[in-house]
């Protein structure tokens, strides 16, 4: 694809030659001659001059490099915009396989794939455009929209309903049960009814392995948008806002709420029966006990503000050497006492 065609589709000023021939997208420090890449944060700029890549994505042109420029307003937006103008993944023919399992009362949409060994249960409905890869499950009563796909492995629960251009990773589970149980007299464990469900909506991507549970009663909920990592536990009756980033290894105990743009990084951990509000972000490895206010970043366990807290974490590695000069000024004080 010529150069001038990518601007073009990307919508960004061209600076150099408009006739080079891009064959493919790469990161500056492993980009070829035929390869675009991309400067997304200016403190890479001096590895632009070691590039060999013929042409580049960024927010304005550098003095003295030699090479073309995608001149855009958001690099990193229109390098994933790239990608996609040579990455398709592969799509499945349309059709059922015969070896999958679609039951009789199921209601599919036109031009769905549903591979071999895939299951949909009884009175499930299923959008236009789904794939089902090989051992996708889909339980009685499910209801998704269309441009559905789920990978190998990821299973949805009874009566769950999930919205368009939903995309469930491998072995992502929507709508197993929530972890509730009840404690008898005797100290045994009585297993608590999971009758609420698990809702998606429009937009959403699931990475791997990562749970949503069903609620006890009502619904768990993730609103447009949202897109959720690897190893992710999303407990009974939690909502997740509009446009939410949360990280790997987090965990959301019962009946959190995360309001619109929220972002949680890796390994956050959430007590329940709180909410995050609009806009907060919480840094990795946190561990939140309480609301967090609109707009706030907390770091730490019991998190708090991000910024006290790098002054704490700072603090903490000279506590020995502070101790000693606490000791040695309290000997002082106390000689000076004794005169």
């Amino acid at each position: 694809m010529k150069l001038r065609e990518i601007a073009d589709q990307l919508g960004c000023r061209l600076a150099g030659n408009p006739d080079l021939e891009i064959a493919g997208v790469s990161g500056m420090e492993h980009a070829g001659p035929e390869h675009l890449t991309f400067l997304a944060n200016p403190k890479y700029g001096p590895k632009v001059k070691h590039t060999r890549a013929s042409a580049i994505l960024a927010a304005e042109e550098i003095p003295g490099v030699e090479i073309a420029f995608l001149i855009s307003s958001n690099p990193y937006l229109d390098f994933a915009r790239a990608l996609a103008l040579f990455y398709q993944p592969p799509r499945p023919a349309a059709g059922v396989h015969p070896m999958a399992s679609v039951a009789a009362s199921a209601v599919l949409g036109e031009n769905c794939s549903i591979a071999p060994f895939a299951v949909v249960g009884e009175r499930v409905k299923l959008g236009r455009n789904a794939v089902l890869h090989p051992h996708v499950v889909i339980y009685e009563g499910a209801e998704i929209g269309d441009d559905f796909l789920a990978h190998s492995g990821a299973t949805v629960r009874e009566f769950c309903r999930i919205g368009s251009r939903v995309i469930l990773q491998n072995g992502v589970v929507v709508g197993g049960d929530g972890y509730g149980f009840a404690k008898r007299a005797d100290g045994s464990h009585f297993k608590i009814v999971q009758s609420g469900v698990t809702v998606i909506e429009d937009d959403v991507e699931i990475q791997s392995l990562t749970s949503v549970d069903r609620a006890t009663v009502g619904e768990t909920r993730i609103k447009r948008g949202a897109k959720i990592d690897s190893l992710v536990q999303v407990g009974h009756a939690c909502v997740v806002g509009e446009d939410n980033i949360i990280c790997a290894q987090t965990g959301l105990a019962g009946s959190t709420v995360l309001e619109r743009n929220v972002l949680l990084a890796g390994q956050v951990g959430a007590s329940g029966h709180l909410t995050v509000h609009e806009g907060a972000t919480v840094y990795a490895q946190s561990g939140i006990g309480g609301d967090v206010v609109a707009g706030a970043r907390i770091s730490g366990s019991p998190a708090f503000g991000a910024s006290e807290w790098l002054r704490a974490a700072t603090a903490f590695q000279r506590l020995p050497e502070m101790l000693k000069t606490i000791r040695e000024l309290k000997k002082k004080v106390d000689a000076l006492e004794k005169r």
